[in-house]
Parts: C-alpha cells; structure tokens; sequence
C-alpha cells in the first residue's frame, strides 16, 4: 500500500519514517506497522478474533498455573464452576497490564533515544 502526500508517493516503510515525531504520544499508529498479525483487508475481522480468544487464553492459562497450580484435576473441576466471561475478564486484566507496562516501558525506551541524539559528543583528543 503506497501513502501519498502531495503528489508523492511513499512506501509504508518512508512513510513511518517521514511522519516521525518528536513525542512519544503523537505517533502514528496504524495496522500498516503489522501485517503479520493484521493483514491487509481483514483487520477488522482479526483484531475482534483476538480481543475474544487472547484474553481467554491469558485467563485459563492464569487459572491453570496460579489457581489450579498446574494440577489437571483441580482445573477442570474449577473450569466446569467458571464462566466463559470470568475466564475472559481475569486474561483482559492481565493483557491490559502487560500492555500498559509495555507501552510504559516504550515511552521510557522513546525518551531515552531522544536525548540520546539530541546530546552533542565532544571530541576529545587522545
């Protein structure tokens, strides 16, 4: 997919680089950063697949290790007690906190690089 400005054509990638920002908050973000997980024409079906199943998973997976402390029995016998939003509402509160601290951890990383290059090197003779 070409993005145009003015006449001029850009390939997904320049065009990232071109609309580079100076602040963290004001980038860009677009599905066109990910197409392994988002292809081209059915975001919209894959981001609703993913907002039901990731969470899900995250809250079995939770329940499976951290409740049922990784004991067959013990997790079906719990999984046949919970419902199928429970389960899903403990993996939404864990992927939002590890989203969060993800996007925490980004803009520190962000911030970080920026003052790196904005910090002059002095040359100093040996």
């Amino acid at each position: 997919m070409k993005h145009t400005e003015q006449g001029i054509s850009y390939s997904p990638r320049e065009a990232r680089i071109k609309n580079k920002e100076d602040s963290f908050a004001k980038q860009k973000v677009t599905f066109d950063d990910t197409p392994l997980f988002f292809p081209e024409g059915f975001e919209k079906i894959f981001l609703a697949i993913y907002f039901i199943t990731l969470p899900y998973i995250a809250g079995l997976l939770f329940l499976f290790f951290y409740v049922a402390d990784g004991k067959k029995e013990l997790f079906l016998a719990l999984n046949d007690d919970s419902s199928f939003f429970l389960t899903w509402a403990i993996g939404y509160e864990i992927i939002a906190g590890l989203i969060i601290l993800w996007i925490i951890k980004r803009a520190i990383s962000f911030s970080y690089g920026n003052h790196q290059r904005n910090k002059k090197k002095v040359f100093r003779r040996p």
